[in-house]
């Protein structure tokens, strides 16, 4: 069985697995990509539709405490992805293992960007930015692993549910404003975390740029097409989910909603 096959039985089960770099110590990133390339063939021959992509692990604060250092990336889908209407959804958690919540910044692609452009010009290839929640997921026990188990585990990807999106063509500070965002994370009515956009690369926008030019080197396969969404990492630590909470977040910036998440088993 090959790395993808049995994290994809894994995923359908949602049980834990062995760390393929546990059982093979030359597992890198090379091999994990391979490994997430074919798990992306394999999802979309079952039927799956790619709707874009995250990134994760662009908040250096909590490099340290997950033992990974590095940004990664994979792919979202329409099986996990959600835009929403309002600012208020709900979603059951069966079919994860182990999920934790990270609030968001997420950008939809009205153009191909291309790797090497400046801020301005990859603004230019957006058609709107929004908050959104995402569910990470790890199939690894407790959470470690290191930044090739990641890639290959569907770049922790759970679920997804984006707010209210806002144009682009009318914000003048695109870059500073969403660097400057502050973020509070709630859960049944308490203030669990906050956080600052300058964490996630110094910017969710420039956490995009950079992607943009490590996707080209990395993964040149994956396009980035007209229509794709990108989530750009947390603002704040993974918190742990379990059914029946009530999970909310406010924002410094009110042209962006924040949103309420109800959690279902």
């Amino acid at each position: 069985m090959s790395v993808a096959t049995g994290l994809l039985a894994a995923y359908d089960s949602a049980a834990l697995c062995p760390l393929p770099s546990a059982s093979d110590p030359s597992f890198d990133l090379r091999a994990a990509f391979a490994a997430a390339d074919e798990l992306r063939r394999l999802r979309i021959a079952r039927g799956e539709k790619p709707l874009g992509y995250k990134i994760g692990f662009t908040n250096r604060s909590i490099w340290q405490r997950y033992g990974v250092h590095q940004p990664i990336w994979g792919p979202v889908w329409g099986s996990t992805a959600e835009l929403l209407d309002g600012a208020a959804a709900s979603v059951s958690l069966r079919g994860l293992s182990q999920p934790r919540l990270e609030p968001e910044v997420v950008f939809g692609f009205a153009s191909s960007p291309r790797s090497g452009m400046s801020l301005v010009e990859l603004r230019g290839c957006l058609e709107w930015v929004a908050h959104g929640l995402e569910i990470v997921h790890t199939h690894f026990a407790d959470w470690r692993f290191t930044a090739a188990d990641t890639v290959a585990d569907f770049a922790l990807h759970g679920r997804l549910r984006v707010g209210p999106r806002v144009p682009v063509q009318g914000w003048v500070s695109l870059a500073e404003d969403l660097a400057a965002l502050r973020v509070e994370l709630v859960c049944d009515g308490h203030v669990v975390d906050r956080g600052q956009g300058t964490v996630v690369l110094d910017g969710p926008l420039n956490a995009l740029r950079l992607w943009v030019d490590a996707m080209a080197e990395h993964t040149p396969g994956w396009t980035i097409q007209p229509g794709d969404m990108v989530t750009t990492g947390t603002i704040t630590d993974a918190w742990p989910l379990r059914p029946g909470q009530t999970w909310s977040t406010t924002l410094s910036d009110a042209r962006l909603t924040p949103l309420t998440l109800r959690t279902e088993a």
